[in-house]
């Protein structure tokens, strides 16, 4: 489904049967990383997935990119595929985008699920901006390398690389900064909460879940050994 908003189009899927689970990847990472959990879960769960502004297939420009246009377009997403409640779970930089939600309309949310979470970010850097613009392909490559430490993540490398490159690098500099806006008021999360770590992760410290999971009320931390951040 491409969804219409503001003369753009955000990207959908809506896959599977059951409970509704609305996925939102990290950083400027396409629904697609999803897809290998989607394959798994879709017989029990409605999974619905999107290219959030900047990402895949949705047709945004860079400077659309806000923090309060990312939070919008959550519901814009529940509103286009009729679900009044459903579970949502962030990954990485998504799980800010998705706490916010979860504050701004509790009532809309059975649950939500943190993957490679943290409270918060550190200021956008130009420095990081110019490293994005100086060669984007090569920064992709090392930062999926960096994602993904396990040994026998080598065929999920390529999808980390397809997945991140279409969005190029002014909407990754846009996007970090959107992110660095997000420091949700964790300590008013009112859903059940599920954060998942991996121990190994080298882009998200394990210290960042344990200080999520411990300001959330009666949040479940679940840490994976010999993991990364993917």
């Amino acid at each position: 489904m491409m969804i219409p908003v503001e003369g753009h189009h955000l990207r959908s899927v809506d896959l599977g049967r059951g409970t509704p689970l609305l996925m939102h990847d990290g950083w400027v990472a396409s629904w697609d990383l999803w897809l290998p959990l989607i394959e798994r879960f879709q017989h029990r769960w409605r999974c619905i997935a999107y290219d959030h502004r900047g990402t895949g297939a949705s047709t945004f420009p860079p400077d659309a990119i806000s923090a309060p246009a990312l939070v919008d377009d959550v519901f814009r997403v529940l509103d286009a595929h009729r679900i009044e409640r459903a579970v949502i779970a962030g990954e990485s930089l998504g799980s800010l985008v998705c706490m916010q939600a979860v504050l701004r309309s509790p009532a809309r949310f059975a649950g939500l699920v943190l993957v490679g979470s943290f409270a918060r970010t550190g200021p956008a850097r130009a420095e990081h901006a110019a490293a994005l613009r100086a060669d984007w392909p090569g920064y992709i490559e090392d930062f999926v390398t960096a994602c993904l430490p396990e040994a026998d993540a080598g065929p999920l490398h390529r999808l980390g690389q397809n997945a991140l490159l279409p969005a190029g690098a002014d909407a990754a500099a846009r996007m970090s900064a959107a992110h660095a806006e997000l420091a949700p008021a964790l300590e008013s999360i009112a859903v059940p909460t599920l954060v998942l770590h991996g121990a190994e992760d080298l882009s998200a410290p394990l210290a960042g879940a344990r200080e999520v999971a411990a300001r959330i009320p009666g949040a479940e931390l679940v840490v994976f050994d010999d993991a990364g951040h993917v």
